[in-house]
């Protein structure tokens, strides 16, 4: 018999969990067999797993299930881009989006079912929260994404950023335990060069981060070049200040090959003017940076609008003077699946397969 583990699934355990699921009934060869199978073969059932006697199959299909999403919709963009709609195990649904490009794939990931952060310009705000996902939840977006589009993680041109629906730094114990699973060499293989978590700024989260051995590269929505103007974009500055941020990053320990990312969306006569970009230049100045700027993909319930790009050129001039500086290509808008779109969107959609 297999040990209890109720409510658990087998995406989202390590080896060691593994092998107190099977207990002493099984050799603990079969725990290595089983991860292998999960994370570096990336079964989607568990007949798939032939390694296994039938008999243990039979009970693992009894007593756990594999735990992967399935499929409530998908669309596709004009430009490539895929946005999944992913049914959970308790019917909740989350999103993830597939951004394939000539020289990489960009898998993005929620980690959350909903965000509480509630920043003024995301459509991912108005959910609300309703509950924090699992490693096993995360990863298996990571897995159902790169099974069906045939990618390979070990693959040099597969990224994954955890900047979806959710703020993962309030989900970071699962964060890492997804991290140390997408990043085990003997399983999926993904570099922890190739996987980025975006925060809105909680501080003593990014603190604890920083601490962590095993951990992705770190970016921050930044979104404003004042005290008074963040408060108005993202309220979680009233509770986690901006020159306090800024102190965390200044302190946070980059590693050798690593820059801190600063993610800002452009919003047309709110944040975008050439004032705000030196403001910015003086903010960051002096950290290992670079800048990624990003128009608003603009939504349903979002009472704002997208600047012009000659708006955008000329903050970028200005930054780009100072540091690196890039402008995030809008990719899915037509099917909201661009930056701060997530929210389930569906209508005046065409379902794809």
């Amino acid at each position: 018999m297999l040990q209890s583990v109720e409510g658990r699934t087998l995406v989202g355990m390590e080896v060691a969990e593994l092998e107190t699921l099977l207990g002493k009934a099984h050799p603990r060869y079969r725990a290595r067999q089983i991860y292998d199978a999960l994370y570096r073969q990336q079964v989607a059932e568990l007949s798939e797993i032939s390694a296994l006697p039938k008999d243990l199959r039979n009970q693992l299909l009894i007593s756990t299930p594999l735990g992967l999403p399935t499929v409530e919709r998908r669309y596709d963009s004009k430009d490539g881009t895929r946005r999944y709609l992913l049914r959970l195990g308790d019917n909740r649904t989350v999103e993830a989006v597939l951004m394939p490009e000539e020289t990489r794939d960009t898998i993005c990931i929620s980690s959350q079912v909903g965000c509480p952060v509630d920043c003024k310009f995301c459509l991912t705000a108005l959910m609300g929260l309703e509950r924090n996902l699992t490693a096993g939840e995360m990863v298996g977006q990571v897995l159902h994404v790169a099974r069906e589009n045939a990618l390979r993680p070990t693959d040099s041109r597969l990224n994954v950023v955890m900047m979806g629906m959710g703020e993962p730094l309030l989900n970071l114990e699962n964060v890492l335990k997804a991290t140390r699973l997408l990043t085990d060499s003997t399983g999926i293989g993904l570099s922890p060069k190739r996987i980025t978590v975006s925060t809105s700024g909680i501080v003593p989260k990014i603190e604890e981060l920083g601490r962590m051995e095993i951990r992705p590269k770190l970016a921050i929505s930044l979104n404003a070049s004042t005290e008074e103007q963040r408060r108005e974009l993202m309220p979680i500055t009233r509770k986690y200040h901006l020159k306090d941020l800024l102190e965390a990053c200044r302190s946070y320990p980059l590693r050798p090959w690593e820059k801190l990312s600063f993610e800002y969306v452009l919003l047309k006569d709110v944040n975008d003017t050439d004032a705000d970009a030196r403001r910015v230049v003086k903010l960051v100045a002096h950290m290992n940076c670079k800048v990624n700027l990003i128009a608003l993909n603009p939504g349903p319930g979002i009472p704002f609008e997208s600047p012009d790009a000659e708006r955008v050129e000329s903050f970028q001039r200005i930054v780009r003077n100072a540091m690196p500086c890039f402008v995030r290509k809008p990719r899915g808008r037509d099917i909201f699946a661009a930056c701060g779109q997530l929210k389930r969107v569906a209508s005046d959609l065409i379902e794809i397969g």
